[in-house]
């Protein structure tokens, strides 16, 4: 008797190794290509088409997530998970021997198809092996896992492309592909699903129409194209029809694609709203903490992803804090709570950093916000899965992770639009028409081109940026506020499942998630 209940979390924490690899992969890729960009464009051209490079990655994965979900409900979660391992894996050795930018994106895209099952598939076998009472614990481990790609990315990247050239940032993905799927193979057991119903063909072409639509908006307006211009009013148009028809097909079609009864669920609808402003905020700081650390003080680009760890670290803690807390107690709603006054006080403080805030004083305020982050990150998967029926948690899974992932298209846009529409105006303001000539291309200024402005202009640019990111980081805190907001509303229901239930006891009930797969 003990020694089956020692083998089953050793089994458990085996797969969640191999689980970790694999969504690993799809962290780490965005950020190691990243750093390795100026290299690729160096060998194979094409700098006109680098932004597609990873919009066709986004596009792929934000469109590709629901339809894992609904894959994995209806056909069974391991078999979906190695098919997009397999596909991501393919996508990187193309990418890797792509002789041209266009093979790039395309392959690129191939990659993106395959990340965007990773996370979900990730998210939904941790739904299937462990009840919520215990999956706190797990999913704390998965936002160390994210503080970790995210911190490691950039320096990973510039060290593979300096030692063993860019092609290396895809191959690297192969070995650590196949790790996890020989583990996945071998240690994986899930009960075998196998759907008679078809898929919503309509409903997947509708939905991909739809999220396409909304992500080229965001990356397109306000560079690319004007926000009033006629493509991209062709684009909202498009996007609002085909959801609009999506909505309306998905209450007629026999397996919908994304079951409009989860949003039924209140809490459901309230977690789907809190990830979409962790991901709009999220991604908008790590994208102008960066930029202000390395224009205003001074910092290293080589060292981008350290200038981070005040906010991750702060994430990583206290999201695994968040995670042991709930195993134990089985009570969550004060961290949406928590997480909403700590993540509005940190985008505040970090609105009022100018030319003259230290490090110190930046780090701290990054600090707050990461503490923030971290009581939300993976709590609300957490609920959002305990909102929904058994069959419904791959859909429920992939639902969370695209609602986060619009989110940070929209975060990133919105405030980047708004940063770049400030710096303009600050350096028109301070260095006149040379201001204007500087900042005419792109607002965001590398330390070569900074390094070679005049004192004056350097002086400009500094105080235009610290005036761009106030206004980012005063945006952001205006939009978290509706995190707040929803988690007053959200309802403390009992989790599913009791830690550690004596043998006795667990035999007169129904067979917990854990016992059935593993």
């Amino acid at each position: 008797m003990a020694d089956t209940e020692t083998k089953k979390p050793r089994s458990v924490r085996v797969v969640l190794l191999a689980l970790l690899i694999a969504m690993m992969l799809a962290m780490l890729d965005n950020m190691i290509v990243g750093t390795a960009m100026p290299t690729i464009v160096g060998e194979l051209g094409g700098l006109e088409h680098l932004s597609w490079v990873v919009t066709g990655y986004t596009l792929a994965t934000a469109a590709s997530t629901p339809i894992w979900g609904k894959l994995g409900d209806m056909y069974g979660r391991k078999g979906a998970f190695m098919s997009s391992i397999v596909i991501f894996l393919i996508g990187s050795a193309l990418s890797g021997m792509a002789q041209n930018m266009g093979e790039l994106i395309g392959f690129r895209a191939v990659q993106g198809l395959g990340a965007g099952g990773l996370m979900v598939g990730v998210m939904a076998i941790i739904g299937d092996l462990v009840p919520p009472r215990e999956r706190g614990k797990y999913q704390g481990m998965i936002a160390g896992v994210m503080a970790l790609a995210m911190i490691g990315g950039p320096l990973v990247g510039g060290t593979i492309t300096d030692n063993w050239g860019w092609r290396w940032s895809f191959y690297i993905n192969l070995p650590l592909g196949a790790v996890a799927l020989v583990v996945i193979s071998a240690v994986l057991h899930l009960p075998k699903k196998r759907s008679k119903a078809g898929i919503d063909y309509l409903g997947v072409v509708l939905l991909t129409v739809g999220i396409t639509s909304i992500v080229l908006v965001t990356t397109w307006g306000g560079s690319e194209y004007a926000w009033t211009s006629a493509r991209i009013m062709e684009l909202i148009g498009i996007g609002v029809a085909t959801l609009i028809g999506f909505v309306f097909w998905q209450t007629r079609a026999a397996e919908p694609v994304l079951p409009l009864h989860i949003f039924r669920s209140g809490n459901f609808t309230l977690m789907s709203v809190i990830g979409f402003i962790t991901g709009f905020v999220m991604f908008g700081a790590t994208l102008f903490l960066p930029l202000y650390q390395q224009s205003v003080q001074g910092a290293s680009a080589t060292n981008s992803g350290l200038l981070l760890l005040p906010m991750l670290g702060a994430m990583l803690v206290t999201s695994m804090v968040a995670g042991r807390v709930t195993t134990s107690t089985g009570r969550y709603k004060a961290f949406p709570i928590v997480g909403g006054v700590l993540m509005v006080t940190g985008l505040y403080l970090l609105s009022l950093m100018d030319t003259g805030t230290s490090r110190f004083t930046s780090g701290v305020y990054m600090a707050v916000l990461g503490l923030g982050m971290g009581c939300l990150m993976q709590i609300t998967m957490l609920v959002a899965q305990n909102s929904v029926e058994m069959k419904d948690i791959g859909v429920a899974s992939s639902s969370t992770t695209l609602f986060r992932t619009l989110g940070s298209s929209f975060g990133v846009a919105i405030m980047g639009a708004l940063f770049n529409h400030r710096v303009q105006d600050v350096m028109a303001e301070r260095a006149g028409t040379l201001g204007s000539k500087i900042t005419e291309q792109s607002a965001q200024l590398d330390a070569a081109h900074l390094a070679k402005l005049p004192a004056a202009a350097r002086d400009a640019y500094q105080h235009a940026v610290s005036a761009g990111t106030h206004s980012a980081f005063l945006l952001g805190a205006g939009i978290a506020v509706i995190v707040l907001i929803a988690a007053l509303f959200v309802k403390e229901v009992p989790l599913r499942g009791e830690p550690q239930k004596p043998q006795a006891e667990a035999a007169d009930a129904t067979p917990a998630p854990m016992a059935e797969a593993v």
